[in-house]
């Protein structure tokens, strides 16, 4: 299907695939799809200039509700027809603006990865950045959970899952990954290849090319499935669709797929390893005759992600359950070092290929709760920042991380531990991030306080399950 452009060609595309409704989605603060949907008769080409208004106070962490009119604006160019509704509907992503100034609105997470193209190309270093984000997930038959007054749980399983092995299911033919042996056994160990299969070709369906899907590390269902780099932008609103297609595939077949990192105690959790680089002129500028064969200023661009990480992590890792996934032990990097090949560091420099467009750097801590505008402008500013204070990455780490001693750890400096700890890092290290305009300081500090408030302090004024088995007997 080509890409609609222009109003005009959204409209033609109605036309043509008989819609009736047309479903505009936005993204909220914290990082979720948002919608909205009218009759086609409702839209017009001045819809995509003129908006619709809607409540900005009843969004999480964005309007108080005595300034909450706001206004969603149809970009044209993310057109598609939904697949998963009964009715023909075509789906839409917005950008917010408000109603009085008409300007984009600041605490829009869209808005924010634009205005960080835009200050790329100002700086003249490149005029495009491409991602590639490796977003994993878990397949899942059943979830509950439930926190109150006075109790708390939760409970997951899996067909897959390997505590299942013993389990009477009349019958059980036992095969089911061990733990952290999940990645790449062929079916019948391997449950999902088909669903995963039906995934990739509804993503292409909608125009996502699809590069491959596999089984991933985790038993009970850990997934994967890799979309080819986009710029900036354009990766982060595929993303949202990525997600948006893999959990209703998944629901249609009686399954729930969940994008939390750490759902599975004591297996690895889930990453989003995001592989970046920079391109100027239709040239890539990582390749060169450095360390791994990349350019002096891919060496600086790690420099300034090493650098920033600890801030960075607030946003590419922004939810408490996040730093039960970036502990020792497991594939997620704690230490901030960059190598080729090794991933055990928290940047990777991948050797697939010698050629020089294939060229980038994969980050390694990331994780796919994150909102993709917010993670993806927050490092590529930490890059660009690196590149033009010509930020030295130091020497590389190519030993295997979670092996060296101590000492040989020295001066290595290591994720935060805690969502606490990266807020507290974001906090003091947040004036990269205001170049350009990019983020306002109105924003960071009402995603601290968000933060803060409604995750962090919920989360610890709660009896945890564990602790009664630490502590109830004393």
């Amino acid at each position: 299907m080509t890409q609609p452009r222009t109003p005009k060609d959204v409209l033609d595309l109605a036309q043509r695939e008989g819609i009736k409704i047309v479903d505009c989605k936005f993204i909220d603060w914290p990082g979720q799809w948002q919608h909205v949907s009218y009759p086609l008769h409702e839209f017009s080409e001045e819809s995509f200039t003129d908006g619709f208004g809607f409540d900005g106070s009843s969004i999480r962490g964005w309007q108080a509700i005595n300034a909450s009119d706001m206004l969603i604006v149809p970009d044209p160019s993310t057109a598609v027809v939904d697949p998963f509704c009964a009715h023909p509907t075509l789906s839409i992503v917005c950008d917010i603006v408000d109603p009085v100034t008409r300007e984009p609105y600041t605490r829009d997470p869209r808005n924010i990865a634009k205005k960080a193209v835009k200050y790329l190309e100002l700086t003249g270093i490149a005029d495009t950045a491409y991602f590639g984000p490796e977003a994993e997930f878990f397949i899942l038959d059943d979830v509950r959970f439930e926190t109150n007054s006075h109790s708390g749980y939760y409970y997951v399983d899996s067909i897959e899952g390997r505590w299942n092995s013993g389990r009477a299911e009349q019958p059980n033919l036992g095969y089911k990954p061990r733990y952290k042996e999940g990645y790449f056994p062929v079916p019948p160990s391997d449950h999902f290849q088909d669903l995963r299969s039906e995934m990739v070709l509804q993503l292409e369906a909608l125009g996502i090319m699809v590069e491959c899907q596999h089984h991933e590390v985790g038993t009970a269902g850990q997934a994967e499935i890799d979309m080819r780099y986009l710029p900036l932008v354009e990766m982060a609103d595929q993303l949202m669709l990525y997600k948006y297609v893999v959990k209703n595939v998944a629901k249609a077949s009686g399954k729930t797929v969940t994008f939390m990192p750490k759902p599975v105690f004591q297996e690895n959790g889930s990453g989003m390893h995001t592989h970046q680089s920079l391109w100027k002129d239709g040239r890539p500028l990582f390749a060169g005759s450095s360390y791994a064969g990349v350019s002096e200023l891919c060496l600086h661009y790690i420099g300034g992600i090493i650098k920033h990480a600890r801030a960075i992590a607030a946003l590419t890792n922004p939810t408490t359950n996040s730093y039960k996934r970036l502990v020792p032990g497991y594939e997620a990097p704690v230490n901030l070092a960059y190598s080729s090949r090794n991933r055990s560091a928290a940047i990777r420099i991948p050797m697939y290929s010698h050629s020089e467009k294939a060229k980038r750097l994969e980050a390694r801590f990331p994780d796919p709760s994150c909102n993709p505008y917010l993670a993806f402008a927050t490092m590529l500013m930490a890059g660009l920042d690196g590149i033009e204070n010509k930020m030295d990455p130091g020497e590389p780490l190519d030993k295997d991380i979670y092996s060296l001693e101590p000492e040989e750890l020295e001066g290595v400096v290591r994720m935060p531990a805690s969502l606490e700890e990266a807020l507290a890092s974001l906090e003091e290290d947040h004036e990269f991030l205001l170049k350009g305009d990019v983020f306002t300081e109105d924003a960071l500090q009402a995603w601290l306080h968000y933060k803060r408030e409604h995750e962090v302090a919920e989360v610890n004024r709660r009896p945890h399950p564990h602790e009664f088995e630490l502590y109830y007997d004393i």
